[in-house]
């Protein structure tokens, strides 16, 4: 995927302005001199695409009529390269650099002919095309009477003109469409879309992935199922537009922030649930995408693909931006999308069984002299005592790469394991722990790629899947804000401790959920406890 960035041309304009800076700043002066698709959206709440007439889909003339049928706004344009050709007039009529409204297109017989048209309204209430297919040109007065009555023929100037198609396509640049929501047609009379609007986050450290160029990270990105169940009429696929947008960049302007540079990506779903990791996006290629990643409010485009599952990823260009957006899902049959990212689901092996010391085999043995050791005459480890022998025992391992643990961290431990409820811990709770702490360590070791001891939030993703915590993205961002470095990067000690809170945590939720089962409440069962008990 390539950034490609607005081209220095100097484009329509529009004195009109956005929805939202007017509902936080009370004015509409903030997008002066913005673009005119935007002021449709800002308006009408619908979603906008742009065509360059030049480069438009060989269907270009029955996407418009599909679009006018269904109440759609549609503005074309004529580009100018240099602020003096700003509003000069070319040799038929038309102003460059103004914004032209779009107000119908029809078929007309003509010397046994069917003639595409189009018809053009310029704001101004005057100055018309005077080509072929004008008011007083020879075209118009050779069709039927029913055919010029069908076009409200009037030879007047108000600004509103017919075109041939192929004579619009040529002088004109651009074409913008804003799609309608259903709310904001009125009547039954009007064919509507099908809308869908999934919403997300790119947030940095989690789910700001960047895009395919930045493959150990783009898989971070959101990802939402989009589910196309029928066909279009008469047709073997299904057509729908997608448009994402990002949320408040314009204002934020005045703080010296600009647009992102945005796009999107579309995946056939292989055919399970949950968060597709790195290893898929590897060995498989998108199905459709975004034209360009570009740094405008939105990009959007039509696509035609066969009925299944699909999975939509929107992104940055570059890892770690971040921003709010929304997915707007426009189809002509019924689309629905889910959030693959919402999902808790937590897996945790049952602790052993305590072996009987007379059934201790040699590590254990060594293990409860070493506890023995640490513990002196109570038998008992306090949290001073578990820190103390803990780093003795770990700083020998030169396969792990940390500092020390934390006596905070081996507070938490001793919270985790305490069954009797005293503060320490006994050697059949530690020895419970230690297994833990060995199967912890080695995926601490498994998901470090660049064996620097640490973590990125990235690879902390995939070890706490491994280690039987699958999180939602909010509960995910709530642990990289608490345990990753400004650089993203956690310790073994960040780990460790991240790890025995998750399950602390867990292992309280099953026990409130076990007790609102005995009193006839809920019934929850242990994979899903986070997900219910928050």
């Amino acid at each position: 995927m390539t950034d490609r960035r607005p081209q220095p041309v100097i484009k329509a304009t529009s004195t009109v302005t956005s929805h939202e800076d007017t509902m936080l700043n009370g004015s509409y002066e903030a997008l002066k001199g913005g673009s005119a698709i935007e002021a449709m959206e800002d308006f009408t709440g619908g979603v906008a695409e742009t065509f360059t007439t030049k480069e438009a889909p060989g269907n270009f003339y029955e996407i418009l009529d599909k679009a006018l049928k269904r109440g759609s706004l549609v503005g074309c344009s004529i580009d100018i390269r240099n602020a003096a050709e700003s509003e000069a007039r070319t040799p038929f009529g038309l102003i460059r650099g103004h914004a032209y409204t779009v107000t119908g297109v029809d078929q007309v017989n003509f010397r046994g002919q069917k003639i595409e048209l189009i018809r053009v309204r310029n704001p101004w209430g005057q100055v018309e095309w005077t080509g072929s297919w004008s008011d007083s040109s020879s075209e118009r007065h050779s069709v039927g009477p029913a055919e010029q009555k069908r076009l409200c023929h009037a030879a007047l100037d108000d600004g509103e003109f017919w075109m041939a198609f192929r004579d619009f396509q040529a002088p004109f640049d651009k074409v913008e469409v804003c799609n309608l929501t259903p709310d904001a047609l009125e009547g039954d009379t009007v064919p509507k879309w099908e809308v869908a609007v999934p919403q997300g986050s790119w947030v940095r450290g989690v789910t700001a992935g960047g895009c395919r160029s930045f493959l150990d990270t783009f898989w971070t990105n959101p990802q939402i199922k989009l589910s196309l169940t029928e066909k279009d009429e008469g047709q073997e696929k299904c057509t729908f537009l997608v448009a994402l947008i990002q949320k408040d960049q314009r204002k934020l302007k005045r703080f010296g922030d600009s647009m992102l540079t945005i796009g999107y990506a579309i995946y056939q779903c292989p055919g399970q649930d949950g968060h597709l990791n790195k290893d898929f996006f590897r060995h498989h290629a998108s199905q459709a995408r975004s034209k360009t990643s570009i740094n405008l409010r939105e990009v959007s485009d039509w696509f035609s693909l066969p009925p299944g599952e699909y999975i939509v990823i929107p992104s940055t260009f570059k890892p770690h931006q971040a921003a709010d957006f929304c997915l707007w899902i426009f189809s002509e049959k019924k689309a629905i999308t889910r959030d693959m990212d919402g999902t808790v689901d937590i897996d945790l092996p049952e602790p052993p069984k305590p072996t009987l010391p007379g059934q201790e085999t040699e590590e254990e043995q060594q293990l409860r002299a070493l506890f023995t050791q640490v513990a002196g005459e109570d038998t008992e480890v306090t949290a001073e005592e578990l820190e103390y022998g803990l780093n003795a025992v770990l700083q020998k391992k030169k396969d792990i790469k940390f500092k020390k643990l934390s006596l905070t961290s081996c507070k938490n431990i001793i919270s985790l394991m305490d069954t009797s409820g005293n503060g320490t811990l006994a050697f059949g709770e530690f020895r419970v722990f230690w297994d833990k702490l060995q199967k912890w360590a080695s995926l601490s070791l498994q998901f470090d790629a660049d064996t620097s001891g640490s973590k990125s939030s990235c690879e902390l993703r995939t070890a706490l899947k491994a280690a039987g915590f699958q999180l939602s993205t909010p509960l995910l961002q709530l642990v990289v804000l608490r345990y990753a470095d400004q650089e993203l990067q956690l310790g073994f000690d960040d780990f460790l401790n991240c790890l025995v809170r998750l399950e602390t945590a867990s292992r309280a939720c099953k026990e409130q959920a076990a007790e609102n089962c005995s009193k006839g409440g809920l019934s929850h069962t242990p994979r899903h406890l986070c997900a219910v008990c928050g």
